[in-house]
């Protein structure tokens, strides 16, 4: 899904990073302290050399005396001794404090936006690839670096020289200190008009990096897909068109430093070309020393790195505002499904579910119109309907996936809104058609559904699924890695993982979402035997597009179009003229077609 192009919102951006930056405010003032500390030294480095060079001048000349000059040189060479021990405690702390400040803020921006997006609504999770999902929370915990160190290393720095270096050269000489003031300016505002110019450009090459990520996680994913169908030169083909197209994103924001470069060069040029002209024709009519010349030389000549160190961060600065404005959005996003201010914890006891007077719509199409059910305790139901009839959306709305648009869903009596979310879904199991499992042991993906259960616990509920049987032909048993989304396990295989996880949840209500229908008919006769023992003493619900899967329901509830067209056991149902009669003489013991 190609998403929306934004303009860099710099004021939400900010606001965003402070936020995160302000728990750690002493940390950052101890810092910059130690930074203006260490930038000072080379002030006083330099005025050392403008010391020794003038009273080395006064020693040639014979104005010092040799005792004298050698005192001078022990005195500057103590002095200097101080700074290099200053500069290095404080260099050390410096990378010590800012390495542990970098390192706190990206692990605090990646839990809040991790933390955010996890808890979003199904509905965003639907409309947004996974590939983009994760290429903007790395690269917004890489522009949190980039922004603290650009601040550390390249505007405090710079504004500190360009403050003390003025000051100190309008002491020495006016015509200096205005051109080095003015040169920092020129540099910096050509800098920022250059990068200002960019914004767009690499907004466009986040975007097609993005596209380029989200289709690489795709492609990866349907990788059986492409070969069962032999596809491979077909997708090699689709990728290089997508990787040219972010070769010239990148191309057109990279050619924007043509400009940035030669124009900084030409203002440094004129720059020099005064400041060596100015002070020269003043030493010239001994007006200034051969120490202050040299001195308003170094100081300079500091500020032409810190010019460029500076420009370099305003570049950083950019792409960090963009990294950072591809991910902030989504903070902008609030989650469709709410919980209330009261909200409390559910604790399902007798498992009565109930849908009343339910009004649904999705995207503008009316699902289900004063839809009731009632599903009492300990009941098995199976809906059964043509695809598209309303079946897996009324499991969404009992999960809260979605919020109806009018009427209730009930559990033992209260409506779901009254609880929080994820102990509403916690208090629910479901064994799905499809067994998605995390890249982790056979045994870890079983404990998922209650990580407090004993060891003891998780064997029970193996055995129960009669996974036992099988994972001990595994080299490494119930600690055998299942592989990305369980492709290393057969499908009756991670049916059954499916099957103990549901049971060491061991909750009241259960859902088997199509539990079977990818199986083939003997592990379906097999996993059936366990479902059977596994809905006992639960209220249960059964979808099912194969029929002769739910001949033993208490109730088969069909549907036709988001409303109930008949009710009752398979047996009696199937003597009736109707729908699930049709169903079952098209299917004769199959699917529905």
């Amino acid at each position: 899904m190609k998403e929306k192009r934004e303009n860099i919102d710099y004021g939400y951006n900010l606001r965003e990073y402070l936020s995160i930056l302000k728990n750690y405010k002493y940390h950052f003032t101890v810092l910059l302290l130690i930074i203006l500390i260490v930038e000072s030294t080379f002030f006083v480095d330099k005025f050392l050399f403008k010391l020794l060079i003038d009273n080395g001048t006064s020693f040639t000349s014979n104005e010092v005396s040799k005792d004298d000059f050698v005192k001078i040189l022990i005195g500057l060479a103590s002095i200097f001794s101080m700074v290099i021990v200053i500069r290095f405690l404080g260099r050390w702390l410096h990378l010590h404090l800012i390495n542990r400040l970098d390192a706190n803020l990206i692990i605090d921006l990646k839990k809040k936006y991790f933390n955010h997006l996890i808890h979003l609504s199904h509905g965003f999770h639907t409309s947004h690839k996974t590939g983009s999902l994760i290429a903007r929370l790395i690269r917004g915990s890489g522009a949190i670096e980039r922004i603290t160190d650009v601040v550390i290393f390249n505007v405090v720095p710079l504004t500190f020289q360009v403050l003390v270096g003025g000051f100190s050269l309008i002491y020495f000489d006016k015509a200096s200190a205005v051109v080095f003031i003015l040169t920092g300016i020129a540099f910096v505002v050509y800098g920022v008009f250059i990068q200002n110019a960019q914004r767009e450009a690499n907004l466009r090459a986040n975007e097609v990096e993005d596209i380029e990520k989200a289709n690489i996680s795709d492609i990866f994913t349907n990788i059986d897909s492409i070969k069962y169908f032999g596809k491979e030169l077909n997708i090699k083909k689709r990728f290089e068109e997508i990787a040219k197209n972010t070769k010239l994103a990148f191309l057109k924001s990279w050619d924007y430093y043509r400009w940035l470069d030669s124009g900084q060069t030409f203002i440094i040029g004129i720059g020099t070309l005064f400041i060596i002209y100015f002070p020269l024709t003043k030493f010239l009519d001994n007006a200034l020393t051969l120490g202050t010349l040299t001195f308003i030389y170094t100081v300079y000549g500091g500020l032409l790195g810190s010019l460029f160190g500076f420009v370099h961060g305003i570049r950083e600065y950019y792409r960090s505002m963009a990294d950072f404005n591809a991910l902030f959005q989504y903070g902008k996003i609030k989650n469709e499904i709410k919980d209330k201010e009261n909200a409390k914890e559910l604790k399902i006891r007798s498992g009565i579910i109930e849908f009343r007077g339910v009004l649904f719509s999705y995207h503008k199409r009316k699902i289900f119109n004063n839809f009731n059910l009632k599903i009492n305790e300990n009941e098995k139901v199976a809906l059964v309907g043509y695809s598209g009839s309303g079946k897996t959306t009324l499991i969404k709305l009992l999960y809260r996936f979605y919020d109806v648009d009018k009427g209730e869903v009930l559990i033992d009596g209260k409506d779901v809104k009254d609880f929080k979310q994820e102990s509403l879904r916690s208090e629910l199991s479901v064994v799905p058609q499809e067994c998605i499992l995390f890249d982790d042991t056979i045994y870890n993906n079983i404990a998922f559904s209650n990580p407090k259960a004993s060891r003891e616990k998780v064997l029970q509920a193996m055995k129960f699924a009669q996974l036992d049987k099988i994972v001990k032909i595994f080299p490494k048993k119930e600690n055998t890695i299942v592989g990305e989304r369980g492709v290393k396990l057969s499908g009756g295989e991670k049916q059954r993982v499916s099957i103990a996880r549901a049971i060491l949840a061991n909750k009241k209500i259960l859902v088997l979402d199509e539990a079977t229908s990818s199986l083939d008919s003997q592990t379906e006769h097999d996993i059936q035997r366990d479902l059977q023992k596994l809905m006992q003493g639960r209220t249960s619900i059964i979808i099912a597009h194969r029929l002769s899967t739910i001949m033993r329901a208490d109730r088969i509830i069909v549907m036709d179009n988001g409303k109930i067209v008949q009710i009752g056991k398979h047996n009696k149902l199937i003597k009736q003229k109707g729908l699930y009669k049709r169903l079952w003489s098209l299917q004769k013991g199959g699917y529905i077609e």
